[in-house]
């Protein structure tokens, strides 16, 4: 690693280091949920008989009867942790990050209960996952932890969820199939008939009536991040409209999506 001698294991390493001490590899924060439940099945199915497990949340007997429930799912696990935490403790939160090597978080409205665990996790160096797809919220985090997630060595991690992995994958599959020495433009469409979460659909809305202050949160992080200098990338604005294309009718929304790509 360049200019750090052997004798300075640096903030990754050192946190790597606290982090081998901590209780638990993964804590769920929200595993009384819908999208937290979904999660916590999906962990406990594809955890290691090594893994140590927690969930996290304010309501304890929600709490067990989740764990009862997972435990029969794999009964290989034999033990799954519970912590008290609570979006408007900043202690609880403190506490559930010095307790993991990752923090998974399916608390939403992210703008409304995402912030304190984001900040618990950049200072105790704890690494992070969530499912936001909620623009303000990523570039408000980034402008009030990155510089604490660096010193640290936190790796904060957002829009893991279904509705925004496809699209950075896809379009990076595209793109790999393109010329990288010319411009491209990429577009995609998606077509589900899935049914959206309360949970998702209040993120929806709740972005919908705060544009202004996205485009604020955008600004503000545009002027501290670095961006790269061997290319340009811009988002284009669209309007719900009918597609000559697919002839339906496509209707953008104000997620992450196409922040990421």
């Amino acid at each position: 690693m360049t200019g750090i001698q052997d004798s300075d294991p640096g903030p990754a390493q050192s946190a790597q280091s606290a982090q081998s001490a901590r209780p638990y590899d993964v804590v769920l924060f929200g595993a009384t949920g819908f999208a937290g439940g979904l999660t916590a099945d999906y962990l406990v199915e594809h955890l290691p008989s090594s893994g140590r497990m927690a969930l996290a949340g304010r309501n304890r007997d929600k709490l067990e009867a989740v764990r009862d429930r997972l435990t029969g799912i794999n009964p290989d696990v034999s033990e799954i942790g519970l912590l008290h935490a609570d979006s408007t403790d900043p202690g609880s939160l403190a506490e559930v990050a010095r307790s993991a090597k990752v923090v998974i978080t399916t608390v939403g409205p992210y703008l409304e209960y995402g912030a304190g665990i984001v900040a618990a996790c950049a200072a105790e160096g704890t690494d992070y996952v969530d499912l936001t797809g909620e623009p303000e919220f990523v570039d408000r985090m980034f402008v009030e932890n990155d510089a604490t997630a660096r010193k640290t060595g936190a790796r904060i991690v957002h829009a893991c969820g279904f509705d925004s992995i496809p699209h950075d994958l896809g379009a990076l599959y595209t793109a790999r199939l393109l010329p990288g020495d010319v411009p491209i433009e990429m577009r995609g469409v998606v077509r589900t008939n899935a049914t959206m979460s309360a949970g998702t659909l209040h993120s929806a809305l709740n972005q919908f009536s705060r544009l202004r202050p996205l485009k604020e949160a955008s600004s503000q992080r545009h002027e501290i991040e670095t961006r790269p200098t061997d290319r340009r990338a811009k988002l284009k604005t669209e309007r719900p409209r009918r597609d000559p294309v697919t002839e339906n009718w496509l209707i953008p929304l104000p997620t992450i999506d196409g922040q990421i790509v």
